[in-house]
């Protein structure tokens, strides 16, 4: 009988979510379509870094596989980066793949030694206008990168475009058992090659591998003067992945309003950089525009659409490439197209939001965006945008620190009221907000709705009772809270004010 309750009180072992018949099928097809939009990114950033594209598209499938595995954000597509290979392209140059790799696989260290510190708890100072503007800047970035594609071609390649473009959009309204973006691209293709449409393919983009990643380690010297001159690029990978990475992992968790582990994402993407490096890849991080196509354009949710993308892609490069070379480019730009529109945030824009929002939000957003446009890196966008926030948000926090007082019935006291923050903007101005002079014997100042944050601070509060003292007055400071306190006992009288 115990056996048998036992058995009826034991935890049944939750299912994974993607055994669902529906929801396997959408992972399925949506790690199909975000493999087929991988294969030109990832010969591109190749092209960009100096390298073979077989070195792009290797590392595309061991990111995504990995990641699949380590990664703390469902759905979330990590594969080469144009990012990456701005970051590695001098390297690879100058000495070659081999100094490239090991610069990957150190950079992938440094991601998990930074996750370990929790570098992943910086998020949470990152403001919403930053992230709009990430998101917009990114956009427009995305849109910006299909127009080569539509400059110099032949004039058919405009009505391809604009006929995914209408399927992609008219689709949804009809089904969504399969991803728009997937019938576009097998409809163009069938288009284009039963026609024999002369028009950019992707094998035009560059030749496809015909064999699988073999594990290896670079060949180059084990010294410290190797180690000097990967080291910065390492650094490099790590602090520009991280940020991408993560800044994506907190889109697509507004997206689908789901959260997921920020720390787990670093140290998962150091392991798939560490893995990627010793396959031979050039690295890379989280992939916006993919992300989007897998999460919002095709509504995958759980980690299989991300590692299917990864053998999707492996399978179609090396088994069909043949195939996969007949996609006209057309289809591609058109899915990239439909995902910088879904992408860029409309409502921050509106003359409507702009008109209500404080003007400080929307410099912080521009300084992101324009920073983001000019560097082509949003990492950089993002660094200074938070620094334009910060700079602004010291600014207004500068000028909420209030001071009121009153004097006592017998005259012989002032007592004064300081309500606020007080840290190194915000006490600059406190030292003239008191009446030296005209003062009784006797001043207290009441704390009580302070708090003293920094030795700026102390010393402010140290330059008013020197000055009162100078008078031959006395000042008593009361209501100090626990912190403020402990901060003031510290560092009164220590700061060298007056001398």
């Amino acid at each position: 009988m115990s056996s048998v309750l036992s058995a009826v009180n034991r935890p049944r072992l939750s299912r994974p979510s993607w055994l669902s018949p529906k929801v396997f099928r959408t992972e399925v097809l949506a790690g199909l379509v975000v493999a087929l939009a991988l294969i030109p990114e990832a010969i591109s950033f190749s092209i960009l870094a100096g390298v073979d594209p077989r070195v792009g598209l290797f590392a595309s499938f061991t990111m995504a596989v990995t990641i699949a595995i380590c990664g703390g954000r469902p759905a979330m597509i990590s594969a080469a980066t144009g990012a990456i290979a701005l970051v590695v392209g001098p390297l690879a140059k100058e000495h070659g793949l081999d100094y490239l790799i090991a610069a990957v696989i150190l950079g992938g260290a440094i991601q998990i030694l930074l996750a370990v510190l929790g570098v992943a708890k910086l998020m949470r100072f990152i403001p919403r206008s930053v992230m709009v503007g990430f998101v917009n800047a990114l956009a427009i970035l995305i849109f910006a990168a299909q127009v080569p594609h539509l400059l110099g071609v032949p004039w058919l390649v405009y009505p391809l475009v604009a006929v995914a473009l209408a399927i992609m959009v008219g689709l949804p309204r009809l089904t969504r058992a399969i991803p728009a973006p997937l019938v576009a691209i097998v409809v163009l293709t069938l288009v284009t090659v039963f026609a024999s449409v002369a028009v950019p393919t992707v094998g035009d983009e560059g030749a496809l591998p015909d064999s699988l990643p073999t594990l290896g380690m670079p060949q180059i010297p084990w010294t410290m003067d190797t180690l000097t001159l990967v080291a910065p690029y390492a650094l490099g990978i790590a602090l520009v992945g991280l940020m991408e990475s993560l800044m994506t992992a907190k889109l697509v968790d507004d997206i689908t309003d789901t959260p997921s582990s920020k720390t787990r994402e670093s140290w998962g993407q150091g392991v798939a950089n560490i893995v990627t490096g010793f396959f031979g890849g050039m690295g890379g991080c989280a992939m916006i525009g993919q992300t989007m196509i897998n999460v919002k354009a095709s509504g995958a949710r759980t980690r299989l659409s991300t590692f299917l993308a990864g053998v999707f892609l492996l399978v179609l490069v090396v088994a069909l490439g043949d195939v996969v070379a007949v996609i006209p480019m057309a289809a591609l730009v058109a899915v990239m197209i439909i995902v910088a529109v879904s992408t860029f945030d409309w409502h921050s824009v509106a003359p409507a939001t702009l008109k209500r929002m404080p003007y400080g939000e929307t410099i912080v957003m521009v300084a992101t965006v324009v920073t983001t446009l000019a560097t082509h890196n949003l990492a950089i966008g993002v660094v200074v945008g938070v620094l334009t926030a910060m700079v602004i948000f010291a600014r207004r926090v500068a000028h909420l620190v209030e001071v009121t007082s009153v004097l006592d019935p017998d005259g012989t006291t002032r007592i004064y009221s300081v309500r606020g923050e007080l840290f190194f903007a915000s006490s600059n101005d406190l030292v003239g907000q008191f009446d030296y002079a005209n003062d009784p014997e006797t001043v207290v100042i009441d704390m009580t709705h302070a708090h003293v944050w920094d030795a700026s601070s102390v010393a402010a509060l140290d330059a008013i009772t020197q000055k009162y003292a100078t008078r031959g007055k006395t000042v008593e400071i009361i209501e100090l809270n626990k912190p403020s306190a402990r901060i003031h006992g510290t560092l009164a009288g220590q700061l060298g004010v007056g001398h």
